[in-house]
């Protein structure tokens, strides 16, 4: 068996520790950065639907 010591050790778990916080923020910031780009469009075909909902009962009510 390979042994590397206790400044192997050190290393390793640094890296490791690394290797974690990068992993975490770059799901944070994917989270917030992605999110807006599939709310916004679906609120915009929301309020197309709903217009033309709206729009359609004004005329049917006119009939």
């Amino acid at each position: 068996m390979e042994t590397h010591g206790p400044l192997g050790t050190l290393w390793v778990s640094f890296g490791l520790i690394a290797f974690y916080i990068a992993l975490i923020w770059i799901n944070t910031l994917l989270g917030i950065v992605l999110t807006p780009l599939f709310i916004m469009p679906a609120t915009w075909l929301q309020d197309k639907y709903l217009a033309r909902k709206k729009q359609t009962r004004e005329s049917e009510e006119a009939q």
